[in-house]
């Protein structure tokens, strides 16, 4: 029979990780029965698979000698090189069911300001308690550069934050093609001085109209002055600051009041003189998770959502709204 070797790339797709392992194991052991024995086949199973092999090639890779047979030049080459691809892909497999097994992987996740102080430490103390082997790296944003984070593969998962009738909302058309689940609802809450007379009933934001506001964040300020707006007035931001313990000691220390969210207010104890209300018209924003389309298929990363979803929420004020 008259052997055509074929072209250089249909050469490559006739080569698998278990043709070279036969031919490894032939080199190694000296003869077709004992490679066959070594690899739990039958010798005519095995037989079979080299004469395949040499059809696919167009050229012998065995020769019969008396006391069994050896490689021909082909055969060597393959030989010397099936070392080195079956120890990557061993290598690969290793790799693999070290993640499935969640011995290892890295997690990138990006989240606000307020989640770092509260929701991101129990995730990653919970999650490393679990899975000791997964690394994280994380990264402080507000919800657009956190959006864009994961959009440029950047964090594999991103906590943000949105406020009702946002126009620059950024789970809208920059989050198109990610995969967006909103978690928790989160309340807001007023922050003013604790005054005598004031009660403890929610507050009417009218009533507040001649206060100076302290502001914070652009998205919070903006959703700030919306709500104030809506309530008949324009709030005089006399102060503009994302520093949490700043914010009350300026209420504590009279210089105006201010509007902020549960998950800030929870891992910081009010000052003296200093008190929150709800607004009467209760208001609310949601965190949302955000993600690339399929990364929860990731075992480090899948688990990693499992362990957000499953923190118990209610302890920072948040209102759990999917599962």
């Amino acid at each position: 029979m008259t052997l055509t070797p074929p072209a250089r790339t249909s050469l490559a797709a006739d080569l698998d990780s278990q043709t070279l392992r036969v031919i490894r194991a032939v080199a190694d052991r000296g003869s077709i029965t004992a490679a066959a024995a070594s690899l739990g086949y039958s010798q005519p199973a095995l037989s079979q698979s080299i004469r395949r092999l040499e059809e696919k090639l167009g050229m012998p890779v065995l020769t019969r000698v008396a006391r069994g047979v050896e490689l021909t030049e082909a055969g060597e080459v393959l030989a010397r090189h099936a070392a080195t691809v079956l120890r990557a892909i061993d290598s690969a497999a290793d790799e693999l069911s070290e993640l499935s097994g969640l011995r290892s992987g890295l997690v990138r996740i990006a989240a606000f300001p307020s989640a770092s102080s509260t929701v991101v430490p129990r995730l990653l103390g919970d999650i490393t308690r679990r899975h000791p082997g997964v690394r994280f790296s994380y990264l402080e944003a507000e919800p657009p550069e956190a959006v864009q984070a994961v959009r440029d593969h950047a964090a594999d998962i991103a906590l943000t934050f949105s406020y009702p009738g946002d126009p620059d909302d950024p789970h809208r058309a920059s989050a198109t093609g990610l995969a967006t689940v909103p978690l928790w609802r989160e309340q807001m809450l007023l922050v003013v001085p604790d005054a005598p007379g004031l009660g403890d009933g929610a507050i009417e934001l009218a009533g507040l109209a001649d206060s100076g506001w302290i502001a914070g964040c652009p998205r919070c300020r903006g959703h700030l002055i919306e709500l104030c707006e809506a309530s008949g007035f324009t709030p005089a931001l006399g102060y503009e600051t994302d520093n949490v313990q700043a914010v009350l000691a300026m209420v504590g220390a009279g210089l105006g009041v201010a509007l902020l969210p549960s998950l800030a207010l929870s891992a910081t104890p009010l000052p003296a003189g200093v008190t929150t209300r709800p607004p009467a018209a209760a208001d609310y924003r949601t965190v949302h998770l955000v993600t690339a389309q399929g990364s929860a298929g990731v075992p480090a990363i899948g688990a990693t959502i499992a362990a957000i979803r499953s923190l118990d929420a209610a302890a920072w004020g948040l209102e759990a709204l999917s599962r």
